[in-house]
């Protein structure tokens, strides 16, 4: 083992909203701090947390190395085409901690193009440290996708809900813009008279109560369950009836805290704890039309969508394309975008016993909170949307920064 380092920087953990909580983690409801619920006492987190990086061998990563690992070299090269169009001096995430842009570009440039040489590229380029939250090494992953829905661009009696299109007078605001100690907490409203106002909530947006210019729909679909599960994952496509398909993503939300439908229907003894996941959430709806758009008002969170135009897939919070399977959203309070990471967590699908990858911090969530926490993107389709369904593992996971960049983190 190298010698270790204990590298705390000095700031606490955020527990607060995320305005898109924009991933399937949030609807299971438990041990998710960033949708308004309380995890269990199994994987709590104390209020303040410190980051914790201890420095290790590459040879102790459980599962190194990755003997295929082409798909990190795609999304690691997308980061490096977002970096190549900022300022070389530019810091990555705040004061410097994690490098300045010309540190990554340097070894982006070095990048090869074969991924039998990637393993040699990243021991020669980086330093590797475990990651733990001051207290435990150990976290939550859970997983997301792309949604699928059968929609129409007019409202036709089988089309008749409405993904709506972000209002003209919704206003967001990044409080962390004006204050430091606010980092990472957002608000929405409207401008009332002068004052910012809040927003009406997902009750009042679905039974109307948007004025008039405002509640405009984007597309109309055939299903309020599909749209509802379109908002938890942020993006998705919807196949039109002459087959052609409209990829949408997130473009707004209502401002309201997400509150976790999984953690109602178990407070209601309808479901199980221990048996949530998306597919018995769906189940539930589906089967009980009578009480669903009461239990789907019961989270006043409300998302707005947009047509995209990208062909690659739906974008992550670093503003680039996703890539299945090696994309991973962080809790970006804490990390900035970009970073490679060597995640350690088990497989969902039950005949594969681990899933140990290089993975790239490109996305965040409301759902996503803490030091030791990832959300993994599976991608489109029905495979996906089982994976990501299924997934609710502990595990571990280990950053990868420059080594020419110790001295920063340690400021």
């Amino acid at each position: 083992m190298a010698n270790q380092k204990i590298i705390k920087p000095p700031f606490p953990m955020p527990r607060n909203f995320f305005w898109a909580c924009a991933f399937f983690a949030c609807i299971l409801g438990f041990g998710l701090t960033g949708c308004n619920s309380s995890p269990p006492p199994d994987i709590a987190q104390p209020e303040m947390q410190q980051l914790a990086l201890t420095q290790t061998e590459f040879s102790s990563l459980p599962g190194w190395p990755e003997k295929r690992p082409a798909g990190f070299i795609d999304a690691f090269s997308k980061t490096c085409a977002r970096l190549s169009k900022k300022d070389k001096n530019a810091p990555i995430g705040d004061n410097g901690r994690f490098g300045y842009v010309q540190d990554w570009l340097d070894i982006c440039e070095k990048m090869p193009e074969d991924e039998g040489l990637i393993t040699s590229w990243l021991v020669e380029n980086f330093n590797v440290f475990e990651v733990s939250d001051g207290i435990s090494s150990e976290g939550l992953f859970t997983g997301y996708y792309e949604a699928y829905l059968s929609g129409s661009y007019e409202k036709t009696d089988r089309y008749n809900v409405p993904l709506r299109a972000r209002p003209d007078d919704l206003i967001m605001v990044n409080l962390g813009e004006f204050r430091d100690e606010l980092k990472g907490q957002r608000i929405a409203g409207r401008n009332i008279d002068g004052r910012l106002k809040p927003y009406e909530n997902r009750e009042q947006i679905t039974s109307g109560a948007l004025p008039q210019e405002q509640d405009k729909a984007l597309l109309w679909v055939d299903s309020p369950i599909d749209a509802f599960f379109l908002e938890i994952q942020g993006s998705g496509i919807v196949k039109l009836e002459n087959g052609e398909t409209v990829r949408v993503g997130y473009a707004g939300q209502n401002g309201h805290l997400y509150k976790a439908i999984g953690k109602t229907l178990v407070e209601q003894n309808e479901l199980q704890k221990e048996k949530v996941s998306m597919q018995s959430i769906r189940a539930w709806l589906e089967n009980n039309p009578a009480r669903a758009t009461e239990i789907m008002n019961t989270n006043p969170s409300y998302v707005f969508f947009e047509e995209s135009k990208d062909t690659e897939g739906p974008k992550g919070g670093e503003g680039i394309a996703l890539t299945a399977e090696r994309s991973l959203a962080i809790d970006h309070g804490i990390w900035p975008y970009g970073l490679p990471f060597w995640v350690s967590t088990q497989h969902p699908d039950e005949t594969k016993a681990v899933f140990q990858k290089l993975m790239v911090g490109q996305d965040t969530g409301g759902a996503i909170k803490g030091a030791v926490r990832g959300d993994i993107f599976w991608g489109s389709g029905k495979r996906a949307e089982l994976l990501a369904g299924k997934m609710k593992s502990r595990g571990t996971y280990y950053v990868f920064l420059p080594k020419d960049m110790n001295r920063l983190v340690m400021q």
